[in-house]
């Protein structure tokens, strides 16, 4: 048996050697220029079986097969669309030529709108709703405080991405305002309560927390590091304030840095003389059932009704590792570690004549890149300037090409912002401007 298969090779062999072979030669070109195409992979397939061979610096190369079959042949390059030919190599065909045109590959993109920095877009718009509020969110998303005439009756939360609502919350109470908390978690401030908002990986929910908690343990806290908890004892009836530091590693506090208003503490203090002899009593009374001065008593609740108060505005920003503090009191912009340590102070005098410069007590940090902007408005014209911090100087103006524009915020070198055409049916929509660099 294996000597009949020996043979039966052996004459199997004869007859293929006896098949002639041919050889083609194949040239391959760009259509457009005419010009030879370099290192294109030539695949030829036979039965199944495929080999390769790559094109010289004119355009050739070449290969045997044997007469009489056929063959598919693929040519494909990085920047050419690939060509498919079938060849029949006939008997007694000694060559064969084939020349094969290539033509650059297609690619279809997306359509971009390129704007100048300053040209907004328009990120929501309704005939039904205006935008009272927002607050960015993680990855693009940004939260609407929604309403259709009025506040008191059928306002809404909405979740906004990709130019679409994709959640909507009822509430059940008047909503005042949205904030976000130290872990930039939005919350809307109601008449009675405090709405908070979060996400897991698969929903986005609504749950209510207890107001005074929040207002005493959670809206204190200003921002946080590795180690400690950053807030300040602000009260809004009260000219002076503290800026601490809690150690969560060894439980202690310390102070970084007191705010204190003179002028308006002497006036705050000295109310107290010009108020009737009852209400001295009723302060002296509440001075011994609290322990708080009694002139501090008569202030809160007489001082702060005049024209003369204005609440404190020194607010505290985190930036890499260090931390600043913009005391517009003292006039300096001071900078700490996170350690709470001074490093640095600076001058500061953009606050001097808010009529003249538009200064209008915002500063705003971009969540992002933690650069800080002032915003300006002077006869309805609203803009941005960039704080160095190394120097305290403003930047120049980033002029906003609409006019009495409502809360802005900055993000990635965008800035959003809510915006009405004056007299116009127009509810208020959410705009969105890129920055120049």
């Amino acid at each position: 048996m294996k000597i009949l298969l020996f043979f039966l090779g052996m004459i199997w062999t004869g007859f293929a050697l006896s098949q002639e072979a041919a050889r083609v030669y194949v040239s391959c070109m760009n259509r457009e220029s005419g010009d030879p195409v370099f290192r294109a992979k030539v695949t030829y397939t036979l039965n199944s079986i495929s080999k390769t061979v790559e094109t010289n610096k004119k355009g050739e190369c070449s290969f045997d097969v044997l007469s009489g079959t056929e063959i598919t042949v693929t040519v494909s390059h990085d920047y050419f669309a690939p060509q498919t030919r079938i060849l029949k190599v006939k008997e007694g065909e000694p060559e064969l030529n084939l020349e094969i045109f290539l033509e650059r590959k297609v690619r279809e993109l997306n359509t971009v709108n390129i704007k100048a920095p300053g040209v907004p877009d328009i990120i929501y718009e309704s005939r039904t709703y205006s935008v009272a509020d927002f607050e960015l969110l993680p990855q693009g998303e940004v939260l609407l405080l929604l309403y259709p005439k009025t506040l008191k009756k059928g306002s809404e939360l909405a979740v906004l991405s990709g130019g679409e609502i994709i959640k909507k919350f009822s509430l059940p109470e008047k909503p005042l305002e949205l904030v976000h908390d130290f872990r930039k978690n939005p919350h809307v401030i109601c008449e009675t309560g405090v709405f908070g908002i979060h996400r897991s990986e698969q929903e986005l929910g609504i749950s209510r927390l207890d107001k005074t908690y929040y207002l005493k343990y959670v809206m204190p806290i200003v921002d946080t590091s590795y180690s400690s908890l950053y807030f300040s004892t602000f009260n809004p009836v009260y000219p002076a304030f503290d800026y601490q530091a809690y150690d969560r590693l060894d439980s202690a506090y310390s102070n970084i840095l007191e705010i204190k208003d003179d002028l308006m503490m002497e006036l705050y203090r000295s109310e107290y003389k010009w108020v009737d002899v009852r209400t001295k009593l009723w302060a002296r009374e509440k001075e011994l059932e609290t322990g708080i001065d009694k002139e501090i008593w008569i202030g809160a609740n007489y001082f702060t009704q005049s024209v003369y108060y204005k609440e404190l505005y020194a607010p505290m920003f985190k930036k890499n590792d260090s931390i600043y503090i913009f005391d517009y009191y003292k006039d300096k912009l001071f900078t700490f570690n996170l350690s709470g340590e001074k490093v640095d102070s600076v001058g500061i005098y953009h606050h001097y004549e808010p009529k003249k410069t538009g200064w209008r007590r915002n500063l705003i940090q971009d969540n992002e890149t933690g650069e800080i902007y002032a915003f300006c408005e002077k006869d309805g014209i609203c803009s941005l300037r960039r704080v160095d911090l190394k120097t305290g100087e403003l930047g120049d103006n980033i002029v906003f090409q609409h006019r009495y524009i409502d809360k802005i915020a900055v993000s990635g070198g965008m800035a959003y912002y809510i915006y009405r055409p004056y007299e116009s049916a127009q509810k208020k929509f959410l705009y969105r401007a890129k920055l120049p660099l």
